[in-house]
């Protein structure tokens, strides 16, 4: 596949109109604005709109979809689902549909340091049928991980109870044959290899059957599969791996509960995470020479400026 920047030079666009294009969200791939000229792409997957919104990727609320009854979007990292009452408030995905769109009800949530796909409510009937379809487990959810370990080949069904507290004051899982805790709440996740990125690294795909709290971490982590960046349920030389959270909402699919379309959305992986795995396919393909040759331009993630 080629590379997105190559491409769209190809295509006859001059080098500073793809650089401005990149850098103000007017490149997407599968609907999704990105700055990450280095990624390989599905040339039928790429779309230059000129006229579209200036934003910065990775940075800015993105809006894949939007009717009079919801709203479908894609949720940089760093950037919480809901508004909490924390330091005096903080910026949310739901805060910024309500600002742009006059309104806002919550369906679901992802983690602050997760990206990816985020589908919010505009009216209240539009939120309950939605959490309807969620209860009944008819939404599609798959998530993509860089994670420290290997699945084994093919697609493996993980199922627990979710338990509050596992002894440490953390979220965990009970499993075995036993009956289920008192306060457990079933939670099952199907999990599959994707990409060996080489130095015991690699790249794997979540679907959800339930959504518990931190559900896809945990039973990634009762795997031996820990997600790079995770502070809770990673040991912490995985923790330190990554600037962030390694988990990206990648598959978005459901029936509108109004129009009753059936409609799905796929988010290539987060610029940033993109990125990453790249640098680290790089750096497992060259042990030799790490710490001696200069860094490819684009090698690294950026680092993410606070938010304010």
């Amino acid at each position: 596949m080629p590379r997105l920047d190559k491409l769209l030079r190809a295509a006859g666009h001059s080098n500073s109109v793809v650089r401005d294009a990149l850098s103000y969200g007017k490149v997407f791939v599968g609907g999704v604005p990105t700055a990450d000229g280095g990624r390989e792409v599905e040339p039928d997957q790429v779309a230059l709109r000129l006229d579209a919104p200036r934003i910065r990727p990775g940075r800015d609320v993105a809006f894949i979809y939007k009717d009079p009854h919801l709203v479908v979007c894609f949720k940089p990292p760093g950037l919480l689902a809901v508004p909490a009452p924390r330091e005096g408030g903080h910026q949310s995905l739901l805060g910024v549909v309500g600002r742009a769109l006059g309104s806002a009800l919550a369906v679901h949530r992802l983690d602050e340091e997760t990206s990816g796909l985020m589908m919010v409510a505009r009216t209240e009937a539009a939120q309950l049928a939605l959490k309807a379809l969620l209860e009944r487990h008819e939404v599609e959810r798959r998530y993509v991980a860089i994670v420290q370990g290997r699945l084994p080949a093919g697609e493996q069904r993980i199922h627990s109870f979710m338990i509050r507290d596992r002894g440490d004051g953390l979220r965990g899982s009970a499993q075995g044959s036993g009956p289920p805790p008192l306060e457990g709440k079933e939670a099952i996740t199907w999990v599959w290899p994707i990409e060996d990125l080489g130095g015991g690294l690699s790249l794997v795909g979540a679907r959800l059957e339930t959504g518990r709290t931190h559900q896809v971490r945990i039973h990634l982590a009762d795997q031996r599969c820990p997600v790079l960046g995770d502070p809770l349920y990673a040991p912490t030389f995985v923790a330190r791996r990554a600037p962030r959270l390694c988990l990206h909402a990648a598959v978005l699919g459901f029936r509108h509960p109004i129009t009753g379309e059936d409609l799905r959305f796929e988010a290539p992986l987060a610029d940033d995470l993109e990125i990453l795995r790249r640098s680290l396919k790089e750096e497992a393909a060259a042990p030799s020479a790490r710490g001696s040759a200069r860094p490819r331009r684009g090698s690294r993630p950026a680092k993410r400026p606070k938010r304010r």
